[in-house]
């Protein structure tokens, strides 16, 4: 994230959840949203949206996963499979009421959202891709990420934010100063396992694409016009793959939480939408059905009593 001085919005808070770092936005019988962040990334980089999300009626929980800034992490490379960061995913859902929640996983986070779909489909009402792609991450951040790689397993985190901060655009000391924080904070096994995954992931959409036809799960791909991570051509592909409905944020780069905050809210609402009204309109539907059962049973209890 470019510019946190991390105060938190009203109604949002820091709390832990299935042992792990999150933040918070509870909205009773609001349909649950969980946000996973990308590499080196924490769940204050979707504090942007957050506040728009909660106004729309959602119950929001943004995540560091394991390893990631505030959450703890194992000391191993191999605590950090897909396959466990799926299974923290589904504990976190579990935790928050255990129905299905609509999951968005940027960059890395996708590949994470993908694991946990594939896991168990049936715990995801939605899934969206921000900014993610089918595989391993290609052209010119695959390059900087192999340096990246190559320099923690080397010499460690100090050496890697001393190549970073050679080529970052300025930015105000408190930015500077919470990025600094945040980057320490993670588990060094965490970056190098993530990084691992970033380059070598395998491609997996044809799977996914069949398990989220059999369980009648809506997908999004959506990503910003200016994405410098996964092409937009191939993006488009995977959307095209999945049958998933497929946006581009105008205004936006790697990034739309930062860059584009409002219009990533709306698209994510706009998404999410007809599954929450088709909800309100089922429990409406119910809730009439009810009273015209009761009615009905009030109306033949009577003519019974009166025919005694």
């Amino acid at each position: 994230m470019r510019n946190c001085a991390c105060d938190l919005p009203a109604g949002i808070r820091r709390t832990e959840v299935a042992g792990l770092a999150a933040l918070r936005a509870e909205v009773p019988a609001g349909p649950v949203v969980v946000l996973l962040a990308g590499f080196a990334a924490s769940k204050e980089d979707w504090l942007p949206v957050l506040p728009a999300l909660v106004a729309a009626g959602f119950d929001v929980t943004a995540l560091d996963q394991r390893g990631q800034y505030e959450s703890p992490g194992p000391d191993d490379v191999e605590g950090y499979a897909l396959t466990a960061l799926a299974g923290d995913v589904h504990r976190v859902a579990a935790a928050l009421g255990g129905g299905p929640v609509h999951l968005v996983g940027h960059s890395f986070g996708g590949l994470v959202a993908r694991a946990a779909v594939l896991a168990e489909p049936t715990a995801v009402r939605t899934l969206t891709l921000l900014s993610s792609g089918p595989a391993g991450i290609v052209g010119r951040r695959r390059a900087a990420l192999r340096t990246v790689a190559r320099v923690l397993r080397q010499d460690g985190q100090p050496a890697v934010w001393a190549t970073l901060q050679a080529v970052a655009r300025p930015r105000p000391d408190h930015t500077d100063a919470f990025l600094r924080r945040r980057f320490f904070a993670h588990h060094r096994a965490g970056l190098v396992a993530v990084s691992d995954h970033l380059l070598s992931a395998p491609d997996q959409v044809d799977e996914l694409a069949a398990v989220a036809r059999l369980a009648g799960l809506p997908v999004l791909v959506a990503h910003g016009d200016g994405d410098d991570g996964w092409p937009a051509t191939v993006q488009a592909d995977m959307a095209r793959r999945l049958a998933a409905h497929y946006e581009v944020i105008p205004a936006a780069r790697h990034d739309p939480a930062a860059d584009s905050p409002q219009a990533l809210a709306d698209l994510l609402i706009r998404f999410w939408q007809p599954d929450h009204q088709a909800k309100a309109e089922a429990q409406t539907e119910a809730q009439a059905e009810a009273e015209t059962r009761a009615h009905a049973e009030g109306h033949a209890q009577a003519q019974v009593s009166g025919a005694a």
